[in-house]
């Protein structure tokens, strides 16, 4: 497995291992996917019956890089396309891509996304994860499942669901009681499990999306967030043109557009192909969240 020190890692290993897998994680620091030899991949992989490829160069708010798309290349296409070809070399069984559902695109309207849906990746970070998905497709004598998840929350969370924690809990009055929305999000444990079916099941071969058993409004995840901490939500309307025009004023303008709109998946393909269920509701999810946080207290 690579990226088992990341987000999802830290919680995919010990599932894993507490369901009778034995997992051998790829670190960064000794094994650099975009710097190592052909016969470094060659050994490292020997004996592997799966690969789990976690490790990304994930989406950066402020990217300082002088060629942002450029490097996202070189980290999450070239190094996931050198991993995969040396998979292939040594015979591994099954070779599991943790993409995203940006590769879909940033939005939905009227119906959700689904595997079957024409790319369209606007970002670097999202153009690189397609390149990838199109690469490994092209490597032959190897399995590989494609997952393409929306948000992913849990202990351990960053970015804007992290700030997001940090306003409920400091009871800050937010201007979304107007928003009507919906977005789909999928708690880290849900992950886990979707990511060992793909391991599990026959045949996986294919792209996914996964989510959690129930989409979302902003304000309505701004309520239960404020339940599972105790404490009432404070919430106060205004027009989303307002908060549009505010966010992009303020620099904002992506982060204020993600609480706006809708993005929706459809990950009924997972669960009928692969016979996945989801095994936990967003209401545990949320609540095991909190917890986190609640426990992690300024630290988080």
């Amino acid at each position: 497995m690579t990226g088992a020190a990341g987000f999802v890692g830290r919680h995919l290993c010990p599932w894993l291992s507490a369901r009778g897998h034995r997992v051998v994680e790829a670190r960064r620091a000794e094994l650099p996917l975009e710097r190592a030899s052909p016969a470094e991949l060659d050994t490292a992989l020997r004996g592997a019956e799966a690969v789990v490829h976690l490790a990304a160069r994930v989406h950066v708010m402020r990217d300082a890089a002088r060629d942002p798309l450029a490097e996202y290349r070189r980290v999450n296409t070239e190094a996931t396309l050198r991993l995969a070809e040396a998979a292939a070399r040594q015979g591994v069984r099954r070779f599991v891509f943790l993409s995203t559902v940006k590769v879909n695109g940033e939005r939905t309207t009227d119906a959700p996304f689904s595997g079957n849906d024409a790319a369209a990746p606007v970002d670097p970070y999202a153009v690189s994860k397609w390149e990838a998905e199109q690469g490994l497709a092209g490597i032959a004598g190897l399995d590989v499942t494609v997952l393409r998840p929306p948000l992913v929350y849990g202990p351990g969370v960053k970015g804007n669901f992290l700030r997001l924690l940090r306003l409920v809990r400091a009871g800050v009055p937010l201007p979304l009681a107007s928003v009507e929305n919906a977005r789909s999000m999928i708690y880290v444990g849900n992950l886990a499990g979707a990511i060992e079916r793909s391991l599990q099941a026959p045949d996986a071969r294919g792209t996914f999306l996964v989510s959690d058993d129930a989409d979302l409004s902003t304000p309505e995840l701004v309520r239960r967030l404020g339940a599972a901490m105790g404490q009432p939500a404070r919430l106060f309307a205004c027009p989303p043109r307002l908060l549009r025009s505010l966010g992009g004023a303020l620099g904002k303008g992506d982060e204020v557009t993600r609480m706006l709109e809708s993005l929706r998946v459809d990950c009924s393909e997972i669960k009928q192909r692969l016979q996945w269920s989801i095994p936990f509701t967003v209401e545990h999810g949320l609540k095991d969240t909190v917890q986190w946080f609640a426990r992690a207290g300024s630290a988080a």
